[in-house]
């Protein structure tokens, strides 16, 4: 699938190098994100590591928590309205 134009595209290519990343210690906001998005992700065609992250959502939250708690929750919900979008928007290029 082309990328090109496709909101949160960079956000969702890196996801997907982290996630494939072996030397990764912790998994980045970015394949955090990935990993939320998963399921749909791999029904738009994408190929994701047959390992999973266990709970993504809690994980991804505590670690914008972690870096500033104050803005947690609408970082969270802006990255999550990212992936959506990026979602909706493969879905019509497929």
């Amino acid at each position: 699938m082309n990328l090109n134009g496709l909101p949160g595209a960079d956000l969702i290519e890196r996801g997907l190098a982290d996630l494939a990343d072996p030397s990764q210690e912790r998994p980045s906001e970015a394949a955090l994100l990935v990993a939320i998005g998963g399921p749909s992700l791999r029904l738009l065609g994408f190929e994701l590591p047959p390992h999973s992250i266990a709970d993504p959502e809690h994980r991804l939250y505590e670690l914008l928590a972690a870096e500033d708690s104050d803005s947690a929750h609408s970082r969270y919900n802006a990255l999550i309205r990212t992936l959506v979008s990026f979602e909706r928007a493969g879905e019509c290029v497929n």
